[in-house]
C-alpha cells in the first residue's frame, strides 16, 4: 500500500520557521513527483510546492517564494518543507502527496492540480499566532 506521513507541524509565533517531513513506504519515492499542499478553514486546497523525482525542478507559489524550501532525500524515502518567516496566512492543515513520475509534464502542473492527485498524506496542523 502506497502510504505518505507528514509530520512536524505545530504553533509558531509569526516571523517563526517550522520543518515538515513527509515519510514514504510501500513504494520508492524515486519514482513520483513529490507536492506539498494546504487546505485553511473555508478554503479549497492550493498547492504549495512541488519537486521532481530527482529534486531538479522545483515550483513555488507566489507567496511562499524565498520562504519556504522544498528538497527530497530519495535514500531515506524523505521529502521536506522548510518554512521560514511564517505569517497568520500560512496557517493550513499541510498534506503531502505523490504522483507517479510522467503523470505530470510539468511539477507545476502537479501543484496547480491537486484534484488530479491520487495519493496523499493525512496532514499535519501549521498553525501561526502570537
Amino acid at each position: 500500500q502506497l502510504q505518505l506521513v507528514e509530520s512536524g507541524g505545530g504553533l509558531v509565533q509569526p516571523g517563526g520557521s517550522l520543518r515538515l517531513s513527509c515519510a514514504a513506504s510501500g513504494f520508492t519515492v524515486d519514482n513520483y513527483d513529490i507536492g506539498w499542499f494546504r487546505q485553511a478553514p473555508g478554503k479549497g486546497r492550493e498547492g504549495v510546492s512541488c519537486i521532481s523525482v530527482s529534486g531538479d525542478d522545483t515550483n513555488y507559489r507566489d507567496s511562499v517564494m524565498g520562504r519556504f524550501t522544498i528538497s527530497r532525500d530519495n535514500a531515506k524515502n524523505t521529502v521536506s518543507l522548510e518554512m521560514k518567516s511564517l505569517n497568520p496566512e500560512d496557517t493550513a492543515i499541510y498534506y503531502c502527496a505523490a504522483a507517479r513520475r510522467g503523470r505530470f509534464a510539468t511539477v507545476q502542473a502537479m501543484c496547480r492540480m491537486p484534484a488530479l492527485i491520487n495519493s496523499w498524506g493525512q496532514g499535519t496542523q501549521v498553525t501561526v499566532s502570537s
